[in-house]
């Protein structure tokens, strides 16, 4: 048996299907299926039931694959060891990044990341966190900036910076005379929020949850993009809640509309997760290094409450 065998069976087990397995590990479909086959006849089993329409593991198939992807990372894991021996920090490298994080970050760290470490071809996807656990389990990203804590047992997470919460109120709203927003002033029935899906919407519902109970039935209104939340707000549909980071680019004649909370700030901590079998740790480090050192000169702020965006009660 080899590792290569390995990778093929983790594709079919992947894709269901041998052509789309062999496009993806780059081989002919014979290529693969003959080399799938030297494995079960090694082995005296049978990996896939290749009777069912989509293609489907055996009892014991399903047991060589969680093996077989322990022996693939751990072969990854040689590479890793020889790439820090010799100081290397390069090749391809797959993050994601979750929606309200990507436009914000991702301009302020991806010009001195390359510029610093040019042998590393970063692919970046944006990806919400349900997709990028899945993603970092099953190996297609190598690490990921998403909202934590999510106390996922097989991932691990290091904090890269904690943002605060800001008020986004309009000219008419009743907080508007308030310097200094609270917590118990937010009216769940009357706050802007994006839609489903995203953990920073989860993070404000969690927040209110610690005020006053809430009915689901009351969110009537949600969008997308935190611009479209300000352009609600400023028709005066209610007020929401934005990233400390989204507030720096926004127009000058809107930023009298935003409003701090008194301290401690409900602030939502952002983090460099990863699978914990660690591969590929010298790029990681360096990743951490550079978004960290940034943010320091972003964020001043010291007393912060933070939120966990996965917490239901």
């Amino acid at each position: 048996m080899t590792i290569t065998q390995f990778r093929y069976v983790l594709a079919v087990a992947e894709y269901k299907n041998f052509t789309k397995a062999a496009e993806k590990t780059f081989v002919t479909q014979p290529t693969l299926s003959m080399q799938i086959q030297k494995l079960e006849d090694e082995l005296n089993i049978q990996i896939f039931d290749r009777t069912k329409k989509p293609i489907e593991l055996t009892e014991i198939g399903v047991k060589l694959v969680q093996q077989a992807k322990n022996i693939v990372n751990e072969s990854e894991r040689i590479h890793d060891i020889i790439d820090q021996q010799k100081g290397f920090i390069g090749g391809e490298f797959k993050l994601g990044i979750i929606p309200t994080v990507m436009p914000t970050l991702l301009p302020m760290f991806l010009k001195h990341f390359i510029k610093k470490n040019p042998k590393v071809k970063l692919k970046i996807q944006e990806l919400t966190t349900e997709a990028i656990i899945e993603n970092l389990l099953d190996g297609h990203l190598d690490a990921a900036i998403a909202a934590t804590p999510l106390e996922h047992p097989k991932i691990k997470e290091r904090v890269l910076y904690y943002e605060p919460f800001v008020g986004y109120i309009s000219t008419d709203h009743k907080l508007r005379s308030k310097k200094k927003i609270e917590v118990a002033d937010l009216d769940i029935d009357n706050l802007l929020l994006l839609e489903d899906g995203h953990c920073f919407r989860d993070g404000i519902i969690n927040l209110c949850k610690t005020q006053r109970s809430y009915d689901e039935d009351h969110f009537q209104l949600a969008s997308g993009s935190f611009e479209t939340l300000i352009k609600l707000a400023n028709e005066g549909l209610g007020m929401t809640l934005l990233p400390y980071l989204n507030t720096l680019d926004i127009k000058d004649e809107e930023k009298r509309n935003l409003r701090f909370f008194e301290e401690p700030s409900p602030a939502r901590e952002v983090s460099l997760i990863f699978n914990k079998s660690e591969l590929k740790s010298q790029i990681i480090e360096a990743l951490h290094e550079s978004i960290s050192g940034i943010i320091k000169g972003a964020i001043a702020f010291q007393n912060v409450q933070i939120i966990n965006p996965l917490k239901t009660s």
